[in-house]
């Protein structure tokens, strides 16, 4: 029997201040048991304040990490972040085409917590055409899903309406993440392929200014879970309890003069050990 960590691969951008981005999905998975790989497709200068520059990581550097890990140490799941670009997003699509990850989380980063768009409307049109396909769930925050879908959020109906239109686009499941919600819980609405009735996913607000990474890290401890063999809903459940526990615990601490970061190691696990036949 071959014995190995579940490796988790992130392909997103760099965050010098540590709250989002490869840095906090490289924590959520070594909180969850994971094993984590990066294929860093943006280094940005950003702290807790905003970011002050980008600069974008060359396709063939980009191409390169990916092959790099999955033909090395091999993948049991993979999620992505910002993709930048429509170049970028058609690499990745070409790369999990070839390797086959048995899983995929795609985090559409597509709007900046200010409401500005970070990606223009062709690479939007290119993410829903060349990876929406591949994902075995994708996870658009409110905004994200109005840009996807093409229509107006604003109740939780709304919300099952737009996952269930953008499942239409070939993932597996869809959850579209209700935080920007008014209300005194925060919903989320999760949509899969074959099921006729969503999930609803809700957990209290909590008052805290930490929020600066909550969608990688939630997207990025779905695919840790989906790594270790959790069904999908399970897998979604299970990493929306780890991230409310990391906004609660990291709610009062200050890190920085502003947005900070949630408690990714609230409650930190072993790492886990997967065991599989050896193939002939």
């Amino acid at each position: 029997m071959k014995r190995h960590y579940p490796r988790v691969l992130s392909i997103a951008g760099s965050d010098s201040g540590g709250c989002a981005g490869i840095q906090a999905d490289l924590k959520t998975i070594a909180a969850l048991g994971g094993f984590g790989m990066t294929a860093i497709t943006a280094v940005t200068v950003q702290n807790t304040m905003g970011v002050k520059a980008v600069h974008a990581v060359p396709p063939d550097i980009i191409r390169g990490q990916i092959a790099a890990v999955a033909e090395d140490i091999g993948l049991d799941a993979v999620k992505s972040g910002m993709l930048a670009d429509t170049d970028t997003v058609c690499l990745v699509a070409e790369c999990l085409r070839k390797y086959h990850p048995p899983f995929y989380v795609l985090d559409p980063v597509m709007v900046a917590t200010s409401g500005d768009a970070l990606v223009r409307e062709e690479t939007a049109a290119a993410l829903k055409r060349e990876l929406m396909p591949l994902a075995t769930v994708v996870t658009p925050n409110l905004k994200e899903a109005e840009l996807l879908s093409g229509r107006r959020i604003e109740t939780i109906e709304d919300m099952q309406a737009a996952a269930s239109e953008l499942l239409a686009c070939g993932c597996k499941a869809v959850l579209v993440k209700g935080g920007h919600l008014d209300g005194g819980d925060m919903t989320d609405v999760l949509c899969i392929a074959g099921e006729d009735r969503p999930h609803y996913l809700s957990t209290p607000r909590i008052p805290t200014g930490n929020l600066h990474g909550t969608g990688c890290t939630l997207s990025s401890a779905i695919a840790v879970c989906l790594a270790l063999g959790h069904p999908l809903a399970e897998a979604v459940g299970r990493a929306k309890d780890y991230i409310s526990e990391a906004i609660a615990a990291g709610a009062d601490v200050t890190t920085g003069h502003g947005h900070g970061p949630v408690c990714h190691s609230s409650s930190p696990v072993r790492m886990q050990i997967l065991t599989e036949p050896d193939m002939p």
